[in-house]
């Protein structure tokens, strides 16, 4: 029988109300380990997954992190029939913003939550992390905005994995809409200068995202409609390590296959800003690999565990009221031709990224990819890596590095407007039914 590491078990006794009736001996349905289970690896081959699983202490690692949750944050949300769902976010919003002095008689579970946020690791240089950001504004102005929808469907492809957005009344698509604008507010604050100092913006938002997560887990497990042993704890740590890993790991990727085996300069900020961002988000730091082998192993490790399986009434209504959301406002993708150019290259990163190419598979979804798609779709891309180029160019040239950072600055407060102000809360009152996971 598999005895959990003390980290885990530990779970139940720190927060009850969330963990207090987990088996934490139960190995769940979701996790794929060994090589006669069909996983979310694809197009590596066998072997190579072979030779993930074979390693054993990445492998007690990713499977300790299948059932984790964020004990802070966790243990700070378990206080909503104490305090209410509003009277937290007010209290943390408070510390936020002027310090936990500012919170009167403020619960020890806040206390210890800002806290561990303060904790930075010891390896944290913050003058390469505002170097990352710099680096990655060029990105979140003149790329992002047309690839965010796209990005976000990641999110959904898996049935265990997307159970838990459902479940939190994610599938309208004024609901879509609000989640795809919300990432995007979130990241795109990240990257604006000093912003994931202490009092900077991003820290905030950072713990706003952590207590949401949070509240999710804590309202899921008292529907008593969650089953662990099919589908782990809600958004386990592996779940979130993706979103914040992502663009570590194809930097990584990228650089592995040209043959490298370390970072240059700005890719090693980048690495830096997005290492320190997970942490903000609760992310243990034996999952921020900061060399780019590890890295790639264990994202493709987390992808060889996660059992694969897709169910339509949870990942098929997920994808289409995000691909039908409108995201467009006065201040982004203005116009019918911007907000045209942006849906359909989301389409085009949906088949590239998730449907292996295959359109047919995108069309059983429910999402029609026309001729007019595929042309505009692979205009606009071809339009917006001429734009990075370009930027990128003028970011390294001297004379012209100054001005074009603040122009990127003004171009990024612009977008922010647009997404509007992000609330990252969870509200129980919005839950609803969600079918299961067919494998």
């Amino acid at each position: 029988m598999y005895k959990p590491p003390e980290q885990l078990s530990h779970q139940k006794i720190a927060v009850p109300s969330i963990y207090g009736s987990v088996d934490f001996e139960v190995t769940p349905e979701r996790y794929a380990g060994t090589t006669e289970d069909v996983s979310e690896l694809d197009g590596f081959g066998a072997h190579v997954r072979a030779d993930l699983l074979d390693n054993e202490p990445r492998m007690a690692k990713i499977r300790k992190y299948t059932m984790m949750g964020d004990i802070v944050a966790d243990a700070y949300a378990a206080l909503i029939p104490a305090y209410g769902f509003r009277k937290l976010v007010n209290m943390l919003e408070t510390a936020c913003d002027k310090g936990l002095a500012a919170v009167p008689d403020a619960p020890q579970e806040l206390v210890d939550m800002i806290k561990s946020m303060e904790k930075t690791p010891d390896w944290l240089d913050m003058d390469l992390v505002e170097r990352g950001a710099r680096v990655e504004r060029n990105e979140f102005a003149n790329f992002v905005p047309y690839a965010i929808r796209g990005t976000f469907l990641a999110t959904f492809m898996n049935a265990y994995a997307a159970l838990p957005m459902a479940m939190t009344g994610t599938l309208s698509n004024s609901s879509s809409a609000g989640r795809v604008k919300e990432t995007a507010n979130f990241f795109t604050t990240t990257v604006m200068p000093g912003a994931l100092q202490r009092f900077g913006a991003g820290f905030k938002a950072a713990a706003k995202v952590r207590l949401m997560h949070s509240m999710v887990r804590f309202n899921i497990m008292r529907t008593n409609k969650w089953d662990v042993g099919v589908y782990g704890t809600p958004i386990p740590q592996v779940d979130q390590m993706p979103a914040g890993m992502v663009g570590m790991f194809l930097v990584s990727t990228k650089l592995l296959k040209e043959g490298r085996t370390a970072f240059n300069a700005d890719e090693r900020a980048k690495v830096e800003l997005a290492r320190f961002r997970c942490f903000l988000l609760g992310l243990p730091l034996d999952l921020l690999a900061d060399e780019p082998q590890e890295i790639v192993d264990l994202m493709l490790t987390r992808q060889a565990t996660l059992r694969k399986a897709w169910d339509n009434e949870t990942c098929g209504e997920l994808v289409r009221s995000t691909v039908t959301a409108d995201i467009a406002n006065d201040h982004l993708l203005r116009g019918p031709l911007r907000k045209r150019m942006e849906l359909s290259l989301s389409k085009l990163l949906l088949v590239k990224n998730h449907c292996a190419g295959d359109y047919s598979i995108a069309k059983d979804m429910g999402i029609d990819i026309t001729a007019s798609d595929r042309f505009i779709g692979s205009v606009t891309a071809l339009l917006m890596f001429a734009r990075l180029y370009a930027y990128r160019f003028a970011m390294r040239t001297p004379g012209l590095s100054q001005m074009a950072d603040r122009h990127l600055i003004k171009k990024l407060n612009r977008l922010l407007t647009g997404y509007g102000q992000a609330k990252f809360e969870s509200n129980s009152a919005e839950y609803r039914p969600a079918s299961g996971a067919a494998a």
